[in-house]
């Protein structure tokens, strides 16, 4: 009788637990990947190592010699701050809110809990790191909008990846047109690197804390569509397209 190897034998069981896809190797690549890249931008604004870089991205937003006003048209900064609500607890508990609804509605209970721990995960995550890392906030340039808590990660920037991030998972696995995937993905992906962007565009993060953001929310969002995946698999989760029990007619 052939011997099995053990390296074989995990690989079965892997297989077998449908881990070996390439859409599930690629989210596990992809969390591997923003936890190394989290860890090291925290090293280094820990270190104090990114202090210039940080200084002269937040400038480069400003308009020369007067660091009060934006760079761009007059009404730039009230159209960036429309677009920061995106990523504010206002509006992401909204979203999560009304996806919440529709999918209790579609009696999809599973994926309605899976989305609420997502949502409720990322914001504990987030007000834990703030309080880990106690970064001030900036102070090379005037905030052009008030804020109060503490800067290393961005809050806004994190809870976008992991609210938008998540959704647009969920959403991608609803069709098997790549078209479509890509659409709600890369439509995910430009939300939350819009959010990031209007954070240090009003001085209130460094371009650092919004990278830790986008870090962190991302290796949580990844985090969540794999468990789904594996639930689906389990029947744990109503795979694409089901629900848990028929809907009245």
């Amino acid at each position: 009788m052939k011997k099995v190897t053990l390296f074989q034998q995990v690989r079965d069981y892997l297989a077998k637990q449908g881990l070996l896809e390439m859409g599930m190797l690629l989210a596990v690549l992809g969390l591997v990947g923003s936890i190394w890249a989290f860890s090291e931008v925290a090293d280094e604004v820990m270190d104090a190592e990114t202090d210039h870089f940080d200084a002269v991205i937040l400038r480069a937003f400003r308009v020369p010699g007067d660091l009060n006003t934006g760079i761009g048209p007059k009404w730039m900064p009230t159209v960036v701050g429309d677009l920061t609500a995106l990523g504010g607890a206002a509006v992401l508990t909204l979203i999560v809110l009304i996806v919440l609804a529709f999918l209790l509605l579609r009696r999809k209970w599973g994926s309605a809990v899976l989305v609420l721990c997502a949502s409720l995960g990322g914001a504990l995550i987030s007000t834990t790191l703030k309080g880990l890392f106690q970064r001030a906030r900036p102070s090379v340039v005037p905030h052009l909008t008030e804020v109060t808590s503490m800067s290393f990660p961005s809050g806004h920037s994190m809870l976008s990846a992991v609210i938008y991030l998540t959704l647009g998972a969920l959403l991608a696995r609803t069709t098997k047109d790549r078209k479509v995937k890509a659409f709600f993905l890369f439509t995910a992906l430009f939300i939350t690197v819009m959010v990031g962007t209007t954070r240090v565009y009003l001085g209130v993060h460094f371009p650092t804390d919004v990278l830790a953001g986008w870090c962190a929310g991302t290796t949580w969002a990844l985090l969540c569509v794999i468990i789904a995946r594996w639930l689906q698999k389990k029947r744990v989760v109503e795979p694409p397209g089901e629900s848990a029990t028929p809907a009245d007619g």
